[in-house]
């Protein structure tokens, strides 16, 4: 019963907090949506005032191109209709490119010293007169009795002046009022907000626009400038912020929500009593079922029990036979038969261990075969006699870590890396005595060099490919040996361009019908059947082979850490 209990309650437990997480995720999810949507709702509303202001800006500049001349009645009027049409339209002047006044509506008398041709909507329609250039919020000095704070679209156009085509600056000024009540309303909780930039990181509109003056707010605006459209998480100020960033098209400006997360999601708080509330009653109601199913189950459980504490005493020939509640009978049914699948493979076990031992006492008495040790003996004894001093060093050496790792301490399990310098130190003798007969690679993948495998399995394999495919031929032979791990077993390959082998003589191989009478000993077939005896029927060698294109033997093991 408690065990019942436990494991349920902590599925129950497991279970509310996996739907605590996604709600509480959804709802978070939800209320960054929202705030994604106010400020793309107000970047639309900006989109949309924006181009409203360029198209009032070319309606000007068409109906001061189609006018035979600039000073005429019926243009000034045109262009003072269009004043009136819009609330937030402030003036439209004409100015030729040295600064002189030529058009302004609704006239006025112009400000001295307003340094006008070094103002930025007059820099940028010099410099770029193709596009209509909109300058940051400022103060319109232009003309006497007038401060309002105004947006300035600008742009280089051509007019007429008593028959002649000359080159001018339009200016139209808008009254920033708009745009600042669109922006103003932004409503991201209690202490969120939004402000707007330009390109060049001026801040345009900010609803604590006196604290950023004097220094006692700060924004942090090189990330915003990696955005065009998106959000991020800002963890630079005290408080971490949730900023979303969209782009006014087409003048470039960016609208800048700030939100604060601990004030967005409220939800989980709710989240946490539900939950509480909720494993409480689980609880409670579990412990009851509990209580229940345990005095159904128990009785006949127990006399299950007495049962089979006659077999765990050794009694392997003694059949349960317990009556009652129908699951219990067939569980007692299940053991029989499991007893008698116990007998059967205490039988096969037997059987496997006398076969793996015979097998291993197979590999110690044919570790060294006197052909092998005498042929290398031999070549040493003649390079000594030949004076090639370095080559009997490195002979000595790789015959001598090939017998060290041979014995292997008494060890039947090495790891890949040990097994492949003991095929290498094979190699490196052979080589030695077949001089330019053959040439050899070893590539193998780092994870697979620490894994463990049975010693002696990968130089039987490549005595085999010299002495049945490689030593015959006119030409000169390549071996190649590559470890890889693939999903849960390492492979490893031994690849040699050799005579090959017929089908016939490549099944005699795992028979132990073929056998090298100068090699080291160890047959394929007693590879084959060591791992399958150790590692189970799935390993083992497979073969592949064509006769006059050469034989690519693949020894298949499961993938185990040297712990």
């Amino acid at each position: 019963m408690l065990s019942f209990t436990m494991i349920t309650v902590a599925v129950v437990l497991l279970v509310s907090l996996l739907l605590y997480n996604k709600f509480a995720k959804s709802a978070e999810e939800n209320a960054y949506l929202n705030i994604q949507q106010i400020i793309e709702q107000v970047n639309s509303h900006l989109e949309l005032y924006v181009k409203g202001m360029q198209d009032i800006y070319e309606v000007a500049e068409v109906q001061i191109k189609q006018s035979d001349t600039i000073n005429n009645s019926i243009l000034r009027e045109q262009l003072s209709t269009l004043i009136r049409t819009r609330e937030d339209l402030v003036s439209i002047a004409l100015f030729a490119p040295n600064g002189g006044l030529v058009l302004d509506i609704p006239a006025a008398n112009m400000r001295r010293n307003t340094q006008l041709t070094e103002q930025s909507w007059f820099q940028s329609a010099l410099k770029q007169p193709e596009e209509i250039s909109f300058s940051q919020p400022h103060i319109q000095n232009l003309y006497k009795g007038q401060y309002k704070w105004v947006i300035s679209l600008s742009r280089m156009i051509e007019y007429r002046d008593e028959g002649n085509l000359k080159k001018g600056i339009l200016l139209v000024d808008v009254n920033f009022r708009t745009m600042d009540e669109l922006s103003s309303k932004v409503i991201l909780g209690k202490k969120g907000y939004a402000y707007i930039i330009d390109k060049l990181g001026s801040i345009v509109y900010h609803p604590q626009q006196q604290l950023i003056y004097a220094g006692l707010k700060y924004e942090n605006l090189e990330p915003v400038f990696e955005y065009a459209y998106g959000s991020y998480m800002d963890t630079s100020t005290e408080e971490d912020r949730y900023i979303t960033i969209r782009t006014v098209e087409p003048i470039g400006w960016k609208i800048v929500g700030v939100a604060y997360p601990d004030e967005i999601v409220t939800t989980k708080r709710d989240m946490n009593q539900f939950v509480f509330w909720f494993l409480c009653i689980v609880i409670i109601v579990v412990l009851l079922i509990a209580i229940f199913v345990s005095a159904i189950i128990s009785k006949p459980i127990r006399r299950l029990e007495k049962s089979v504490k006659m077999v765990s005493q050794g009694d392997f020939n003694t059949p349960i036979d317990v009556k009652g509640a129908y699951e219990v009978e067939q569980l007692s049914k299940r053991f029989n038969f499991m007893l008698h699948r116990i007998r059967h493979l205490v039988g096969e076990s037997i059987y496997e261990q006398e076969a793996k031992r015979k097998s291993e006492l197979d590999v110690l008495q044919a570790q060294i075969n006197p052909h092998f040790l005498y042929n290398t003996l031999n070549s040493v004894i003649r390079m000594v006699e030949r004076g090639k001093n370095e080559d009997v060093v490195t002979a000595i050496t790789s015959l001598s870590k090939f017998f060290r790792i041979s014995l292997s301490k008494g060890n039947n399990i090495i790891t890949v890396e040990e097994e492949l310098e003991h095929a290498r130190n094979y190699l490196v003798i052979q080589k030695i005595r077949y001089k330019t007969k053959f040439n050899y690679k070893i590539e193998a993948e780092d994870e697979a060099l620490k894994c463990t495998t049975l010693k002696l399995i990968i130089q039987p394999i490549v005595e085999n490919a010299i002495y049945h495919g490689i030593e015959y031929m006119q030409d000169e032979g390549n071996i190649l040996i590559t470890v890889r791990v693939v999903g849960t077993d390492v492979v490893i390959q031994i690849m040699d361009d050799g005579l090959g082998m017929s089908p016939q003589v490549m099944e005699q191989l795992l028979k132990g019908g073929v056998k090298s009478a100068n090699g080291s000993g160890v047959g394929v077939n007693n590879v084959h059947e060591r791992i399958q005896l150790y590692y189970g029927m799935s390993y083992g060698l497979t073969f592949q082979s064509e006769l006059e294109e050469g034989t690519t033997v693949t020894i298949t093991i499961p993938l185990q850490r040297d712990n």
